[in-house]
């Protein structure tokens, strides 16, 4: 598998970020970058502080590798104080299932089924130490997300339909991230890759993900790294993390579903595309083997052409 190092921009601005990294549609990192007062005030015991006991959603699991898709993680609640301690150590006195077990915070909005996630909504009293409003026009704006994790945690490899930032305010993170036209060689379930352990990968059941080129780079406390809509990323918190993911709309409002808090839904029109596509593969499974392959080729055609 090859691998390349994602380009790092130092004491650039958001001007320089809009203007000039912003067209190049490629990860980036960005190092000096103001943010604001958050990086030197955002420690543990000021969080807990701040946020006191107000009750959050978390991820927990044995496991360093989050898996969506087979779920080996358990959804549950504890004080925003409680859950920055036992985050911010390895060993626990209280735990769900283990005493070395690790949490996941991402933040949610107000009323999950509908509301996006706003830091500067669920979490004012930390929003005002973060500066990023001056990287698109307001109207653009999708979601600030609050995230919190453990020593060692590993998130699923997904993409996100929507260009972000995101903001690692305290511990170093390690990101390895895929273009969008290495997806064929992802096993992608949904929006999200089968493949957990991309630096160890099965390849007996995933042979085609040694054809993907992994691009790769390690955040210290106040980076951001810009990922560009469809780039498929994992990241890794190699210490205690805090960090804040910035989503904003590039494509036209009405391209994406009113209704998806998440922003993880694909764009309509690519939506209808894939539903199109499930209804005439079924459709093909009427004929016979060697009917069915034959249409099967001639569709592979078809969509080959529409991206050469």
């Amino acid at each position: 598998m090859e691998s390349s190092s994602v380009k790092i921009w130092k004491d650039v601005s958001f001007e320089t970020l809009v203007n000039e990294i912003y067209p190049q549609r490629v990860p980036a990192v960005l190092k000096n970058v103001n943010i604001g007062k958050c990086t030197e005030r955002w420690t543990a015991e000021y969080l807990a502080e701040q946020v006191g006991n107000q009750p959050v959603k978390i991820h927990v699991s044995t496991s360093t590798k989050l898996d969506f898709v087979n779920k080996n993680f358990l959804y549950r609640t504890l004080p925003f104080g409680e859950l920055i301690a036992r985050a911010a150590e390895e060993k626990h006195s209280n735990y769900f299932l283990d005493e070395k077990e690790f949490y996941y915070m991402r933040s949610l909005g107000d009323d999950p089924r509908k509301d996006v996630a706003d830091i500067r909504r669920q979490f004012p009293g930390l929003a005002k130490d973060i500066t990023y409003s001056d990287i698109f026009p307001e109207k653009q704006f999708f979601s600030s997300v609050f995230r919190i994790a453990s020593k060692g945690l590993c998130l699923w490899t997904h993409y996100d339909v929507m260009d972000n930032l995101l903001i690692q305010v305290k511990g170093k993170k390690n990101a390895v991230l895929f273009h969008p036209n290495d997806v064929s060689y992802m096993y992608m379930n949904g929006d999200k890759s089968e493949v957990l352990d991309v630096e160890n990968p099965d390849l007996e059941k995933y042979p085609e993900f040694i054809k993907a080129t992994k691009y790769t780079c390690t955040l210290d406390s106040g980076d951001i790294l810009f990922i560009p809509a469809l780039w498929l990323h994992n990241m890794t918190s190699l210490e205690f993390g805090v960090a804040v993911n910035v989503f904003w709309r590039h494509l036209e409002e009405n391209m994406y579903d009113k209704k998806d808090p998440y922003g993880n839904k694909d764009p309509h029109p690519a939506a209808t595309a894939l539903t199109f596509l499930e209804k005439a593969l079924k459709t093909l499974k009427q004929l016979p083997d060697d009917y069915r392959t034959f249409y099967s080729k001639r569709m592979i055609s078809r969509i080959q052409d529409t991206i050469s």
